[in-house]
């Protein structure tokens, strides 16, 4: 059973994953400013899938195998922290990168194109792998039992997350076009802010201990 602890503590560590602006956020704010509201949020369900297949993937494949061996966790939790620094140190090298730079408008994609579209972005999108493979582990508890099945509820948890937060993004995207694009510094401000946070987090799960 998944207790109510684990649920927010990983609900607040995979918000501040998926709020600081990656592969997926640029992605669905590129769309929005592309070709508007409706094609930018059927890339958000698209990208949604992809991370819930990597999602289920990660917990039925790695569950197991972390829930019987706390070397192979701690190889992957400090793993994950390397690349969870090595993210931010990128996003720190290259914030300006934030910025999706000047937008000309095309014929918008099909619906079924558009959310095909975002899947591949999910489902490649290193943050995610990083989060169920690096991160999501850390919240299970080993005494508990059934060990792919916490991942799983734990997981689905993010999932959901990540529907709102980039349906959020999607959103104000839409409405804020030139804002979003008419100054490098506000790029760059985004940038700095979600390097030193996904720096901070990489040297934090390096520090956590096991659970259970």
């Amino acid at each position: 059973m998944v207790t109510l602890g684990q649920l927010l503590g990983f609900g607040v560590t995979a918000l501040v994953i998926i709020a600081i602006p990656g592969p997926s956020v640029v992605f669905v704010v590129a769309r929005a400013l592309s070709y508007g509201r409706a094609v930018a949020l059927l890339s958000v369900l698209g990208n949604t899938a992809g991370l819930g297949v990597a999602m289920v993937l990660v917990a039925v494949g790695l569950g197991t195998v972390v829930g019987d061996s706390v070397v192979v966790f701690t190889v992957v939790k400090l793993a994950g922290a390397a690349y969870l620094v090595w993210l931010g140190l990128q996003a720190l090298r290259h914030r300006s990168g934030v910025r999706v730079g000047e937008v000309v408008r095309r014929t918008p994609p099909a619906g079924l194109a558009a959310a095909r579209q975002g899947f591949v972005v999910g489902i490649s999108n290193p943050k995610g792998f990083v989060m169920w493979a690096a991160v999501l582990p850390q919240f299970v508890r080993r005494d508990a039992g059934a060990v792919p099945v916490q991942m799983l509820v734990l997981g689905s948890l993010a999932v959901v997350i990540g529907l709102v937060c980039d349906a959020t993004w999607a959103l104000v995207a839409s409405r804020l076009r030139s804002w979003f694009d008419a100054s490098e510094a506000r790029g760059r401000a985004i940038g700095t802010v979600g390097g030193c946070s996904m720096v901070g987090l990489g040297v934090g799960l390096a520090l956590t201990s096991h659970p259970g």
